[in-house]
């Protein structure tokens, strides 16, 4: 699906395409491959480089075309995990702007609504690309508010009791960091490049540059916090696991030291040899006893140097 947007006071969708407006395609069908490549004359292998999901922040070139890719977040339940980073590629050349995302996205609808309600005027591509990355680093912050919910939400089921379910919910939180970790650090690098590509040009605006850096530091910050935060939690429950379990360990061995005694005197008089008991009345009652009497005894032991 794609729409024709121009900046008038914001992006106002228009029916049909204008030179210097903003074409943005998401999910493309063949339709939209048509355009793009027939009227258009987008190259194909940018195309193809966008459809990668694991594709990197990048620029490239081709004859006066430019390739963007950024990765923006998506909230997905996708293996059991919450959020991740898919690739959005930004195609331009002197008079054409196309953004292309394979997968459906809050970001962007938002983004174009932002610049409706706040009557933002985008003067260039290089001002909407900074743009789209001031507005990911947004959702960024977003999603990492979400994600640090969930968290506390996962510690107190833990406290109350620790079950696999919950640890694992911890580790898919804990992959996700990873994604925007790396997505907010190439993104960050990409501004560098855009920086070097536009700086002999009217395009650059620095103000818009230092907002963007600040926005996408503030989230890369934030997900480094949050990550020493679930790797602590994660080791400090991995802790309490290991402990009950040498606790468990501790019982088990010193129950059955204390079910041994019986057993080993039950085995001493089992044996075919004299026992010099056979005279005495009440012989196996007090050998019972007496097994009982030890076992309580050791017992009592292991209660005070705190086995049991």
């Amino acid at each position: 699906m794609r729409t024709y947007l121009y900046c008038e006071a914001g992006f106002v969708e228009k029916s049909q395409w204008l030179p210097n407006s903003w074409v943005n395609v998401v999910c493309p069908d063949a339709d939209d491959f048509e355009f793009l490549t027939k009227e258009l004359q987008v190259p194909e292998s940018f195309l193809t480089d966008i459809a990668d999901t694991d594709e990197r922040p990048r620029t490239e070139n081709e004859g006066n075309w430019l390739l963007t890719i950024l990765r923006i977040p998506i909230q997905n339940q996708q293996n059991g995990i919450p959020f991740s980073t898919v690739p959005i590629g930004i195609i331009t050349n002197n008079e054409i702007i196309v953004s292309i995302c394979y997968y459906h996205t809050q970001l962007l609808p938002d983004f174009i609504e932002h610049t409706r309600r706040k009557g933002i005027v985008v003067r260039n591509k290089l001002d909407l690309i900074l743009r789209l990355i001031y507005s990911s680093a947004v959702w960024f912050l977003k999603y990492l508010k979400q994600i640090n919910i969930d968290i506390t939400a996962a510690e107190k089921e833990l406290e109350k009791s620790i079950r696999n379910e919950d640890l694992l919910r911890l580790m898919k939180l804990q992959k996700t960091l990873v994604y925007f970790n790396t997505s907010i650090r190439g993104n960050e690098i990409m501004i560098g490049k855009l920086k070097t590509i536009f700086q002999d040009t009217d395009y650059l605006d620095q103000e818009l540059v230092e907002d963007v850096i600040i926005e996408l530091k503030q989230a890369f910050n934030t997900v480094n916090i949050y990550s020493d935060i679930l790797t602590g939690t994660m080791d400090a429950f991995a802790s309490i696991i290991s402990n009950n379990v040498n606790a468990i360990m501790k019982r088990m061995t010193s129950l059955s030291i204390t079910l041994m005694i019986p057993t080993l005197i039950a085995s001493f008089y089992g044996m075919n040899v004299d026992i010099h008991l056979d005279e005495v009345p009440h012989a196996f009652a007090l050998i019972i006893i007496a097994s009982a009497m030890l076992s309580a005894l050791t017992f009592v032991i292991f209660r005070k140097i705190k086995w049991f």
